[in-house]
């Protein structure tokens, strides 16, 4: 890791108070620095820690963000929702101002070796799969990052044998300056982000920024049937490669049914594809990522069948909630891009009803039309981007303007039949209705388990 920082006395500004933003001014204050925090929210917006950062001795601004505060400072720290190019970032930067991630800082503190996954999809399950394994194999392992734990807030539990392994989106990747992962996952790049990041370019440069610092020690892992990440193959490190197509040269791989692992030349088979229990084809490229990750971190190839077989998937990602009447209902909460709503629907054979909708991400919605066509029997339409999808994709399918999801698993429940599947996946951000997309997930099995208790009265009063 890179060396520490001496964080006493210096001035540190975090911009934004969501979870991210609350840890670094903890973090920073807890090692002696003079932190200020700001964010365009009000007090009461923030709510309750608000007193947990002023006891810190954290200096707080609501509302409006000032350019005197800015520019008073060392080292300015923004939460991944704020644009890298912000107005005030950019002022801060041009007068040598130091801005760096959170997950630059925390990379300064922590011990042992870390894993870092990205990518357009799939990050979670991969990166959630991959701390599985190795603490299946009895590593010392830590999960954090973009899945739910700031990795600032992980660096206390971190020893020289732990292998940290990290979920990173684009946001957090924007504004590093040292950070190495000595193992580097990028999974696909798809469409998304493009409101923020203006282009595909911009988007694929900011997730590559992942190999930025690595050396010959370390190694990077890519798909190789997806020619759009083939392009940021680096140059440093050593590449390895995970394919469900082809044999790779470094790797891992699908052959008949046997997923191999590859390395100078020896081939060791890690596991049959039957054995892997998630739903989706896409899932399978991620467990393949996830063995090379986890082989190149030293599990054993038993140990790695044994973490893929018993691994039983991650929260709002093609998630079963129940099975009401013959009708299952499945939580995707976590498709919040139209390429991940693709994987979706190519998970399940056809019968779908399926609920798109949310805060529109600059996307493409044109593209599901052959899918919805070929699997779906109704939409169902929510939140700000209703009228922009039923325009995209008008024709494929029957619409149904639902408004919001309590009214959409309603409308679900009624039209389902026997052998029906009811599915969240959204293709958008959840920010317009909810907190974030584990909100809309939350939600949406709350009112499955609603309709499920229903049932079991409505067949016990008719005993």
């Amino acid at each position: 890791m890179a060396s520490s920082i001496e964080l006493r006395n210096k001035r540190v500004l975090v911009v934004g108070l969501a979870r991210t933003g609350v840890a670094t001014s903890l973090f920073c204050a807890a090692r002696g620095a003079q932190v200020s925090a700001t964010d365009s929210r009000t007090e009461l917006e923030i709510g309750e820690v608000v007193a947990k950062l002023r006891a810190a001795g954290v200096v707080l601004e609501f509302g409006d963000h000032h350019e005197k505060t800015f520019l008073e400072q060392d080292l300015i720290i923004p939460s991944p929702g704020v644009p890298a190019d912000a107005a005030l970032l950019q002022t801060a930067h041009a007068k040598g101002i130091s801005i760096w991630s959170e997950i630059e800082l925390a990379y300064r503190f922590l011990n042992g070796r870390m894993i870092g996954i990205t990518g357009s999809n799939g990050k979670t399950t991969t990166t959630s799969l991959v701390e599985h394994i190795l603490r299946t194999a009895g590593t010392s392992t830590i999960l954090a990052g973009n899945i739910g734990t700031p990795l600032i807030g992980c660096v206390e539990a971190t020893r020289d044998s732990t292998w940290t392994v990290v979920e990173l989106s684009s946001f957090q990747l924007e504004l590093i300056d040292t950070f190495r992962p000595a193992i580097a996952v990028f999974l696909n790049l798809t469409p998304d982000h493009l409101d923020r990041h203006q282009s595909m370019e911009a988007y694929g440069a900011a997730k590559a920024r992942l190999f930025e610092n690595q050396t010959a020690e370390d190694a990077a892992v890519l798909n190789a049937d997806d020619p759009l990440t083939r392009r940021y193959a680096p140059s440093r490190p050593q590449v390895y490669w995970f394919s469900r197509k082809q044999r790779v040269a470094q790797g891992a791989y699908v052959r008949g049914t046997e997923i191999l692992f590859r390395r100078d030349g020896v081939e060791e088979t890690i596991l049959d594809s039957a054995d892997i229990t998630l739903v989706g084809s896409h899932n399978v490229e991620n467990v393949l990522a996830a063995v090379a990750a986890a082989r190149l971190a030293g599990a054993s190839a038993a140990t790695i069948a044994r973490g893929v077989r018993s691994f039983a998937g991650v929260e709002h990602r093609l998630e079963f909630v129940a099975e009401i009447g013959g009708v299952r209902y499945y939580n995707d909460s976590k498709a919040t891009n139209v390429d991940a709503t693709l994987k979706a629907l190519d998970a399940f054979p056809g019968r779908i009803l399926v609920i798109l909708g949310g805060k529109d991400k600059g996307s493409d919605y044109t593209v599901l039309q052959k899918p919805l066509r070929e699997k779906a029997i109704l939409a169902l339409l929510i939140g700000a981007a209703a009228e922009k999808i039923e325009k995209q994709i008008g024709g494929s399918v029957a619409l149904e303007g639902a408004g919001t999801l309590e009214r959409a698993v309603e409308i679900a429940s009624h039209a389902a039949q026997p052998g029906d599947v009811v599915l969240l996946a959204p293709a958008c951000a959840s920010f317009d209705q909810f907190q974030n997309y584990e909100h809309r997930g939350s939600v949406f099995k709350d009112l499955v388990r609603q309709l499920e208790k229903q049932a079991a009265g409505a067949t016990s009063g008719k005993r």
